[in-house]
Order: structure tokens, then sequence, then C-alpha cells
């Protein structure tokens, strides 16, 4: 196997193919990942995400955003309104903000504004009646890793395994073993994840914390969740593997998969491995 690795939206990435990958289509993969961060980061004060969060408006993003969007109302509509791409604000006050400041301030965070209230999107624009800071984080790695993963298929590159930094979309004939990471113990596993033409996303609160504060909100609230340590969900798409391992933080499974095909494992805040009946792998308890 190939393997090219490079950095991205803030994380290391690999991509492993069965031959190496042609330049121009690295050219388009790299393309493609700089306008998705130019178009959604939170952490860089020319995209478009800042003009948003500065002014009301029309903006136009990429083709791409009423598939992200719509994500997003099918995720905000099974948690309650728990996942919501809203949370920038709150998240700035518990210390995630683009300078990471990673202390929060006093006093209670802002509400989260509606979805619903607060953007609608026709096409590829969105028009915000009022600034507003959206945080895509719930979705947005897997959403990227599906993005990357298409342009290798319309490539005739059709054995392959993109990895942007735990967000992993397998495709082929063989079975990607993956490791599901120790919460606690980086260099350990918990368990074994087996992929067939499939995707895996993780989610953990040790990941980005601080004292006081780590990086999944309940929207709701506007608060750290608490009652789960780690997740991992596996799903056909990345973006919904990972907007799931998120939500698992805030919604039980069972609620979850009324509107959703998955299966996962969660590490709960009593340190127990709790794992669907059909996860595909295994959970070392």
């Amino acid at each position: 196997m190939a393997e090219w690795r490079f950095d991205a939206i803030g994380v290391p990435w690999s991509i492993e193919t069965a031959q190496d990958i042609d330049p121009s289509v690295r050219q388009r993969i790299s393309s493609r990942i700089d306008a998705f961060d130019r178009a959604y980061s939170r952490f860089r004060d020319d995209s478009l995400v800042a003009e948003v969060a500065k002014r009301p408006g029309d903006y136009e993003f990429p083709n791409d955003l009423p598939d992200l969007i719509a994500l997003y109302d099918s995720l905000f509509e099974v948690t309650r309104g728990a996942i919501n791409p809203l949370v920038g604000r709150a998240l700035e006050h518990w210390g995630y903000d683009a300078n990471y400041r990673l202390a929060p301030l006093d006093g209670h965070p802002p509400p989260v504004p509606s979805l619903k209230e607060s953007l609608s999107v026709t096409g590829s624009t969105l028009h915000a009646p009022r600034p507003v800071l959206l945080d895509i984080g719930a979705v947005g790695k897997g959403f990227l890793v599906d993005r990357v993963a298409d342009i290798l298929s319309e490539a005739g590159v059709h054995d392959s395994v993109v990895d942007g930094s735990g967000d992993i979309r397998h495709s082929g004939g063989h079975t990607e073993r993956v490791g599901l990471e120790h919460p606690d113990h980086p260099d350990q596993v918990v368990g074994v994840a087996r992929l067939q033409n499939q995707s895996l996303a993780a989610s953990a609160t040790n990941r980005r914390s601080w004292p006081g504060a780590h990086h999944i909100l309940d929207a709701v609230t506007g608060t750290p969740t608490r009652s789960i340590r780690a997740s991992w969900v596996v799903a056909d798409s990345c973006a919904v593997a990972d907007g799931l391992a998120t939500a698992l933080f805030t919604t039980a499974p069972e609620t979850l998969a009324e509107h959703f095909s998955f299966e996962w494992v969660v590490v709960d805040g009593d340190n127990q491995l709790v794992m669907s009946p059909s996860f595909p792998g295994e959970v070392f308890r």
C-alpha cells in the first residue's frame, strides 16, 4: 500500500491506497480541503464563517452546504436541540476560541440560538438575519473525509483508507482493523473495529479538555457534557458517523437509532464499556 501523509484543518491526515495517487488527484484533494477550510473554519478570520459572525446577510458557500445543513437539521431534531451548529459563541465562552484561550469566562455561557430561526439555506446560499457563529465541529471532519473519498472514487481509486485523524472511511475488498483508543492512555486500545466499505468516527472529552471544561457541549444548556467519556460509531457515511459520535454524548443510542443506521461503542461516566449488539469488532472489558 502507498501512503500519503499531510496536515489539514489543524490535524494530521493519511491516505492509504493500493498505488501512488496521481499528482493531479492530489491537487484536487488539496484544493478541496483548502476550499472547505476557507468556508467553514471558525479559527480563520478570513473564512465565510467569520463573515457570518460579524454581520447579517446572504453568503454564498460551497455547493455542499445543503447536505451539511440537512445533516445538522436531522441531528438537531433527534437530539432535541443538543447538537446545533450555532454553538460557536458558547464554545468561545468555555475557552475554545480562535486563540485557544482554554480558560472559561466568568458567568453563564450565552444562549445558543435556535437553528430554525437563525439561519436558512437556499441552494448553496446561507441566509443569516443576524450575526451567528457557526461551529461545524460535530460533523465537519467526517464530512470532509467523505468528500476526499469521493474524489478518489471519481479518479478510479477504489481501494483506499482515508484517515482524517481518527475519522476514517474505508473502501475496497480487504477488511481494515482499527484500534479504539483508550480515553486515558493513548498508547492503549479498548477494542478493535473491523471496517468493510464503512466509516468510523470517534469522539472523546480528553482530546480537547482543560480545567473546568472540554469541547463537547450540550447546546440546550450551553455547558460541557458529563455522562460519556468516549464514543465510536461505525456507519456508511463518515459525516454521519462523526455526527453520531458526538450525539451519543447527549442522546441515548436507542433514540438515535430511530433515525440513523449505525453501530456504536461508548465509555460511560463510570468507565464502563458498552457496545451495540452488532458492532463490527470487539471490546476488551
